[in-house]
């Protein structure tokens, strides 16, 4: 098959673009990458490349969060070629309404939480007819042999992430919706209210939690007012998703435990100045950060709020021959075992997390077992080898 696949102003899909264009060659397909940022102003050499490809017959399109699908004049292309075209999200369905209601005719989109799957039946029915659970994937090391011995790693703990103060991404939400209701309650205190019920039940989505506030307010909403609330939502879905970062993160600096943090923002964490808290890089692309974790003992992951979902975090570490310590979801639940290849702890019980950091620092034979099991797990399920054939199978589906 011919193949187009593209690049966008997010770093880490570029590097998943990257995983699948490998993985579609060794396969035999033709591919071409669009630059997304360089379809407006001057036409670069690449799009010059892409206008070749276009000339002959397009089979397929394979984007991330909708980065491909968007633009009208794509759209039409697509439609030309009579060519599947696949959306992998990897956040949820909620902040991408738009294109899930107008998109390419053969539309094939991927779900990382298979309650985003149930979302997207339940609200777009109508026009997503194929909606299919995909989990994240992990990038196995080339050459692999055996990783940097436990004992003699750089990083105890190693959290890599962003962090925003939650209270700034609701202020954000206030700015833009404040805006009063029919019953005298703004849209600002919708979501105030829904961010609280969040944060007092940490098992709820965001989208159950737009539903539970909705019923304890006694609102008798139409679908689409639902829909629409769900949209408006995603502010709230960033300040949780804060929130729990910054009480795990918090709960580790102040046990005293040596912890590392990677990405942008932590210099407004609470806790950023306690003396075993140290800052790295605060914008690393998305492969360097693999050696990184590769040299931590634990790598630690706080999931965005997927509670049937996945996260390529879990993967890639034990890809990286470290221990995944994470709070869990269901399908992590029911795929990975506790203290067999990966490790949990209950986000209502963070005092706990602390002693089960520690035992894994300590239990050098726990922590090999771990990586050692959920190594070989992840290696015979969850790579970008099987990330291609999944979606490769889909567009085979769509095809027929």
């Amino acid at each position: 098959m011919r193949i187009v696949l593209f690049y966008s102003e997010t770093e880490s899909f570029n590097f998943f673009t990257d995983q699948l264009v490998g993985e579609f060659e060794l396969r035999g397909h033709e591919t071409c990458v669009l630059d997304l940022r360089q379809l407006r102003g001057e036409r670069s050499r690449s799009y010059e490349e892409f206008a070749r490809f276009a000339s002959k017959k397009i089979d397929a399109v394979v984007c991330f969060d909708g980065m491909g699908m968007r633009e009208d004049v794509l759209m039409e292309l697509w439609d030309a070629h009579e060519a599947v075209a696949v959306d992998v999200l990897m956040d949820p369905p909620l902040r991408f309404h738009p294109t899930l209601e107008r998109h390419p005719r053969r539309y094939l989109l991927f779900c990382c939480d298979r309650e985003h799957v149930e979302y997207v039946r339940k609200y777009f029915s109508d026009t997503v007819p194929c909606v299919l659970f995909m989990p994240h994937v992990g990038v196995a090391p080339k050459g692999d042999a055996g990783g940097i011995p436990y004992g003699e790693r750089k990083y105890d703990i190693l959290f890599s992430g962003t962090y925003y103060r939650p209270e700034s991404m609701l202020s954000q939400a206030e700015k833009q919706l404040n805006f009063s209701l029919g019953d005298g309650t703004s849209l600002g205190e919708f979501y105030r209210l829904m961010y609280q019920n969040l944060k007092e039940n940490s098992g709820l989505a965001t989208d159950a939690a737009v539903l539970f506030t909705v019923g304890q307010l006694g609102w008798d909403l139409s679908q689409n007012a639902v829909k629409a609330l769900m949209r408006g939502s995603a502010y709230v879905d960033w300040a949780i998703r804060m929130y729990q970062r910054e009480r795990v993160v918090r709960v580790l600096a102040e046990s005293g435990l040596p912890l590392h943090l990677l990405g942008r923002g932590w210099e407004n964490h609470p806790s950023v100045n306690c003396k075993n808290v140290v800052r790295l890089d605060d914008r690393v692309p998305y492969a360097e950060t693999l050696p990184l974790m590769a040299d931590a003992r634990v790598n630690l992951n706080v999931f965005p709020g997927f509670k049937d979902g996945t996260h390529d975090r879990i993967f890639n570490t034990l890809l990286q021959r470290s221990v995944p310590l994470t709070d869990p979801s269901r399908w992590l639940m029911e795929n990975f075992t506790d203290g067999q290849d990966v490790a949990l702890y209950d986000l209502d019980h963070l005092e706990e997390l602390p002693a089960i950091a520690e035992r894994l620092l300590a239990d050098r034979e726990l922590a090999e077992t771990i990586i050692r099991q959920g190594h070989e797990k992840v290696l015979r399920n969850l790579t970008w080898s099987h990330c291609a054939e999944w979606v490769l199978d889909g567009i085979g589906a769509l095809k027929q």
